[in-house]
This record gives structure tokens, C-alpha cells and sequence, in this order.
């Protein structure tokens, strides 16, 4: 098969749906297909000069952006003109709903009779984050854009059932929609002999609890750095750490957290083997947001066998159940994060059942497995 992914970013971008993207690519392409990525020529931060460029036999085109209305939203209208350049594809994949390249996309294979999958990657949310810039925009997808976007999708899937209610007012036939969820590396599974995050990282206190995501408004990881002030009054044996790219709230973070020696920001961390010690460090998993698709995080900590303390916000509360994997705190209830982290460091006989529990639900969302499906649907549309 030739097969194009369509997304905002690929790598170097840090990101759920750059991970996702890479995941499916590199599997296509172990597979023996030739797969394609387009993308815009930006970051997040800064303009990618290299516009042509091969990652592990994936052929990445990043089109020039004319403009951004937000940090995760460029306006590159070349892939119309500039895609039929690349020939001929069996399938068109795109990623995360909303955005002006999705309905491009339709068009063009539509026009080329190619077939087209979609991934949502769970945007929806209200627009209490969003720049007034996109306000308009958003507008204007939910009343019309969405619906037409979508009517030229052969395939939707949904990474949550919590997508479906609102799936529904956007897709007349709901044979067309699909739940697959994201999913976990191999690695993650595998015990790290010897791990030295910790040793490394001058941590000498007997507990940690991570924050491992973007510093983004949406995630609340300030959130957590106000109820570690408060148990760090309490207890001196726990040490806080944030780890990840900066997306608006890393300077936040640093500034609450700048007079305490048992909490630190460390930045992003790369490479599996990396993350995987660093999961594996950690005694608690913190996922503080205000909204959440269904993240990668959740399953990762998970096959780390981390007992887990979330938001119940959109699709987590279908994957984590409460006492089972972790426990819930509402966004920005400081007083419950305070209880349910110190709940979980207090009692390590619940800690160790919830982290087995954790281990053995994990294995459902192998990316060996998650990726059979998304092939699976690739096939049954090439059949018609």
C-alpha cells in the first residue's frame, strides 16, 4: 500500500498525536508499505528548515504555513495544489478533527478517488483555553465546517466512546465511526534493571511523583505544584517532578515551585528507553487536566504499573476505573490531589494492588494489537 498520514506536526513535535502517527508509520513501513507524512513546516516553536526529509523510511513532506491563529494551529493551504505531486495513494489518513487540512484532504481524495480514514484524537472541548482568535473559527466548525468535513470521510475513528454523543451531530451514518483507542510500547512492559533516574537526577527522597506531559493550560500541572506546596509542609520524604515540553505553563510551575528543593522541572525527556526508567522511578502518576482526549500517558503509566491519580474528564473515566487503577480528583480540587497522592504513598500494600491491576489492563492496549485494527479498517476499505 502507499499510505499518507496528514497531521498539524510530526516529529521533533512532542505530542499524543505525533506519537500516535509515528507508531502506526513505523509499523506500515516495517510492513513493507510506503508510507508518507504531511505536515506543516513549524514545531510548535520554531520553522523546520529540512521541508523534505526520510525518519526510519518514512517520507515526510512539511508544507510551508502562511500563518498561525494558535500554538497548535497553522494555516498551510499548499497540500491542495502540492499533494498530487506525490502521486497516487491507497490511503489517506488524517489526525485530529477541526482543522482546515482535514476537509483539504476530503476533497482531494474525493477528486482522486482515493480512500480516506480519519482519526478525531478526541478535540472537543468548550473554548474556555482557546485563544479569542479561534473563537470564531470554532464557531463556525461546530455549526457547519465539521459536518462538511466529515461527509467526505470514508472511515472515523474514535480514540474514546465519550466522542460518540458528539460524533453524532456531525455524521449522518454512524456505521462510519469506529472506537480505537491509543496505545502502549513494548518497551514499557519491560522491568529496567538497575534504574538510575533517581541516582542521575540527585532525587534522595524516598517517593516520586510525576507529572509527565506537555506544561500546557489544559493539563493543570500548576495544579500540582500548589498541592505539592501543601503536602510538602507535611512531608519531607516526597519529591514532585514535572516532565515535559513547555506549552504556556512551564514558567508557572518553576515560579511556585522555585523555593523547594523536592520539586523540580526537568524539561522533555526523549528516547523509550529514557521515559521508560523514568516511569518506572516514580511511585504515583499524576494527570491533574482540565479536559483530556483519551492520552498516551494514562496507558503508559499503567504498563509501568503506576498507580494513577487523574481528572475524570472525557475519555479517562472509560479506561481508569476508581479504586481499581487509581483514584480521581476533580480539576483544580487541590484538597482531593493532596488526600488522594497521600493516600496512595501511605498505604503500599493498595499501592502494589493497584499497580498489578494496572500491569494486567495495560497489556489490552499493546500497540502490536492497536495496530492489527487500524490495518484491519485500512483493508476493509480498500475492499470497496
Amino acid at each position: 500500500m502507499r499510505i499518507a498520514h496528514i497531521n498539524m506536526f510530526f516529529l521533533p513535535t512532542f505530542g499524543g498525536v505525533e506519537q500516535v502517527m509515528y507508531e502506526l508509520a513505523k509499523r506500515q513501513v516495517q510492513e513493507g508499505h510506503e508510507v508518507h507524512i504531511f505536515c506543516c513546516d513549524s514545531d510548535k516553536n520554531l520553522k523546520i528548515e529540512k521541508k523534505e526529509d526520510i525518519i526510519e523510511g518514512i517520507y515526510v513532506h512539511r508544507f510551508p504555513y502562511w500563518f498561525r491563529l494558535s500554538l497548535n494551529t497553522f494555516i498551510w493551504p499548499s497540500l491542495l495544489w502540492r499533494f498530487r505531486n506525490y502521486g497516487k495513494f491507497d490511503v489517506v489518513h488524517t489526525h485530529v478533527s477541526g482543522h482546515a487540512y482535514i476537509l483539504f484532504a476530503g476533497v482531494l481524495c474525493k477528486m482522486r478517488k482515493i480512500k480516506h480514514i480519519h482519526t478525531t484524537h478526541c478535540p472537543w472541548t468548550d473554548s474556555s483555553f482557546r485563544p479569542w482568535i479561534l473563537k470564531p473559527f470554532l464557531f463556525l466548525n461546530d455549526l457547519f465546517f465539521n459536518k462538511f468535513s466529515f461527509s467526505f470521510i470514508d472511515k472515523i475513528i474514535a480514540i474514546t466512546p465519550w466522542e460518540i454523543e458528539t460524533l453524532k451531530k456531525y455524521v449522518e451514518d454512524k456505521d462510519k465511526i469506529t472506537i480505537i483507542p491509543n496505545g502502549v510500547d513494548k518497551i514499557l512492559y519491560k522491568q529496567v534493571k538497575n534504574n538510575e533516574f533517581k541516582k542521575k537526577n540527585n532525587i534522595k527522597e524516598k517517593y516520586l511523583v510525576l507529572f509527565f506531559g506537555r506544561l500546557n493550560p489544559t493539563k493543570g500541572p500548576e495544579v500540582l505544584a500548589r498541592a505539592a506546596i501543601n503536602i510538602t509542609k507535611q512531608r519531607k520524604d516526597i519529591f514532585f517532578a514535572w516532565i515535559g515540553p513547555d506549552e504556556g505553563k512551564a514558567e508557572e510551575v518553576k515560579r511556585l515551585i522555585k523555593n523547594f528543593p523536592n520539586m523540580r522541572y526537568f524539561g522533555p525527556i526523549k528516547g523509550k528507553e529514557n521515559i521508560a526508567e523514568m516511569y518506572q522511578a516514580a511511585d504515583v502518576y499524576v494527570l491533574p487536566s482540565y479536559r483530556e482526549g483519551l492520552p498516551l500517558t494514562l496507558f503508559e503509566a499503567m504498563a509501568s504499573g503506576l498507580p494513577i491519580i487523574a481528572s475524570p474528564v472525557n475519555g479517562v473515566p472509560y479506561e481508569m476505573k476508581k479504586d481499581e487503577n487509581g483514584f480521581f480528583s476533580n480539576y483544580q480540587d487541590i484538597e482531593s490531589l493532596e488526600k488522594n497522592i497521600l493516600r496512595i504513598i501511605n498505604n503500599p500494600r493498595l499501592a502494589e494492588k493497584i499497580s498489578k491491576n494496572n500491569i494486567v489492563k495495560s497489556k489490552d492496549y499493546s500497540w502490536e494489537d492497536i495496530y492489527k485494527k487500524y490495518m484491519g479498517e485500512y483493508e476493509k476499505l480498500l475492499k470497496y
